[in-house]
């Protein structure tokens, strides 16, 4: 690993190491190198391998169909060839993946940083960077469960009771419409006075009776008993209210607040920056968490949620800086700010919520492996869509990114096929993170759902109902309970990655870039040491080609012996391939698979 200062050197070439040359002409780097793919970039929804592509380094909020776009995105890159570069900005740089260089756009002072090696060592080196990877919680590696229609503690609590009626296993609940959509820490419907200098509430100053949340320290308590941690949705946000919504009085002293004190991001004139018009949250001031006194305000009034026990939290958003005039409290611009927003952010709410709790954060920037946990973001239940998460949950990987996740078969539109669910929750069942989530009652798409009455709910028992296929419902039955079965492998191999620097999804090319077939195999991965996924992507497949590299592998449903270095043509039945690497010590009693 080397640190190139390429705004104080004159030279034309400073860089020629490893048949790796490197020129700078203004602000455009050139690397000349051979190479069949670059890897990493982010979480990028267009592919793994972003040879031949113009990637653009910017965080974004794209609902659905990401291509191009990414809500997390990093400036660095490795090869198959064993070369590595990460430009040491916060700023928007592009990169073009050209056939036999890579031209970068450079702000006008950044470091760069080159690695050579391994994949394995190149990723780890450009972490090195930033820290060590933080461990979750083991109860993270269970099923998570979410849907944004439960907006009640009676909805809450009916979980409990649908997860043993159904007997599914799950870990986590995530609960996103629960607060009042105005200060986003007070639970909808509470009663309370509006605090004098905005001091922190306590859990003793609301009034919960009559409201949609009669007892939330009673919800955290019962759902804790039946073996869930909770958590609760987030947006870093000082809401602009609508006009057709009522206002809110302590939402108003927040603002107050915030303006009196420059607790937000301020423009160049010295006002309150707003989101502008066309974005999500649009009118809405955003918090500065470059300012110590914001961290202050923000999480004194969120510190009660942690006194009932919440877990964690889901951050959302952190995608609202669109402007590179805007200025924060330690100097820098919304140039290096549309960025690095996102870490800032998301290290605010890792920081205030310490051990034994976590995140669970769309946005991200560079070095976002300190903060767990990542996910996909925003997509529609679409076969493509499935295909898009696989590519960013692979280039997560590539990027250092050790935990991540998805909504299974997608968060919005019309339900997905029973094929799709099917799909989707095996690939899950395989992932860091295996989670069902979905939008409100009828969501942006209503007019699409005919029959389905607006219920998109993407529990396994609401599938099969909508669907009237009680035998689908035993089927994800199995996959839910085997991924219990999984729990003790990916807690161990959690804890392994950490100490490691190694992701737990790995591409193939992360382990074997000197397997010209693995360079071309972007459709399959390695979880943890011993556990090759072959992921089924299309319509009511059953079957799928497989690359196996060198080594004997056995099939981990089927039991048989494969060679490696071989490509097999693999029918799977309602399962799907996955292979065990043989010789290690990886050993389960799998189940009966529901006829």
């Amino acid at each position: 690993m080397q640190r190139i200062h390429f705004q104080e050197t004159k030279s034309t070439a400073p860089y020629n190491k490893g048949n790796v040359v490197l020129t700078r002409s203004g602000r455009l780097l050139k690397a000349e190198l051979a190479y069949h793919g670059a890897y990493g970039m982010g979480e990028k929804y267009n592919g793994l391998n972003q040879k031949g592509n113009t990637v653009v380094n910017g965080v974004e909020e794209k609902f659905c169909f990401q291509g191009d776009k990414t809500y997390c995105t990093t400036p660095f890159f490795w090869t198959d060839t064993g070369f590595g570069l990460y430009v040491d900005t916060c700023e928007v740089t592009t990169f073009d993946f050209q056939e036999d260089c890579i031209l970068i756009s450079l702000p006008e002072k950044a470091d760069i940083v080159v690695f050579h090696g391994t994949p394995m060592k190149i990723v780890r080196d450009y972490m090195s960077l930033f820290g060590q990877a933080q461990l979750p919680p083991e109860w993270v590696f269970g099923t998570w469960i979410s849907a944004n229609r439960w907006n009640t503690q009676r909805d809450a609590e009916e979980q409990i009771e649908k997860l043993k009626k159904y007997d599914f296993p799950a870990s986590v609940i995530v609960l996103e419409a629960w607060s009042d959509e105005a200060t986003f820490y007070i639970w909808n419907g509470a009663k309370y006075v509006p605090k004098e200098n905005n001091a922190p509430f306590a859990y003793e100053d609301f009034d919960f009776s009559d409201t949609p949340w009669p007892d939330p320290k009673g919800l955290v308590e019962k759902l804790h008993d039946a073996g869930l941690r909770l958590l609760l949705w987030q947006v870093p946000v000082y809401k602009k209210q609508g006009a057709d919504e009522a206002p809110n009085a302590q939402n108003d002293r927040d603002w107050a607040e915030a303006m009196d004190h420059k607790l937000c991001v301020m423009t160049k004139e010295g006002t309150p920056y707003a989101i502008p018009a066309g974005h999500w949250f649009s009118g809405s001031l955003v918090p500065d968490f470059s300012n110590e006194e914001t961290y202050r305000s923000w999480f004194d009034k969120r510190k009660y949620l942690l006194d009932i026990g919440v877990d964690g939290f889901k951050t959302d958003g952190g995608e609202f800086i669109y402007e590179h005039e805007t200025r924060f409290s330690d100097g820098t611009t919304g140039a290096d700010g549309c960025n690095r927003y996102a870490r800032d952010y998301t290290e605010s709410y890792n920081r205030f919520v310490g051990e034994n709790r976590v995140i669970f954060s769309r946005a991200g920037f560079a070095g976002q492996h300190t903060v767990p946990c990542l996910w996909a973001g925003d997509q529609q239940s679409q076969n493509c869509e499935l295909r898009s998460v696989l590519n960013a949950g692979l280039s997560a990987a590539a990027s250092g990114i050790l935990f991540w996740g998805f909504d299974i078969a997608g968060f919005a539109g019309p339900p997905p096929t029973p094929d799709l669910y099917r799909r989707a929750t095996q690939m899950a069942c395989f992932c860091p993170i295996m989670q069902w989530h979905s939008e409100p009652d009828g969501g942006q798409f209503q007019e699409l759902m005919p029959g389905f009455d607006g219920n998109n709910e993407r529990s396994p028992w609401n599938i099969a109902d909508l669907y009237n296929e009680p035998a689908l419902l035993d089927e994800m039955r199995f996959w839910h309970q085997l991924r219990e079965k999984l729990r003790p492998y990916l807690w161990q191999t959690a804890q392994q990655c950490v100490e490691n620097s190694t992701p737990m999804m790995r591409p193939l090319v992360y382990l074997w870039p000197d397997d010209n077939k693995v360079c071309a195999c972007d459709d399959e991965y390695m979880l943890g040491d011993n556990l090759l996924v072959a992921p089924l992507l299309e319509e009511n497949a059953d079957n799928r080609t497989v690359y196996l590299p060198e080594g004997e592998w056995i099939g981990f449903f089927d039991k048989k012996h494969y060679d490696g270095g071989q490509v097999y043509t693999v029918s799977a039945g309602k399962t799907l391939p996955v292979f065990v690497r043989e010789g290690t010590e990886f050993t389960m009693e799998v189940g009966v698979f529901p006829c």
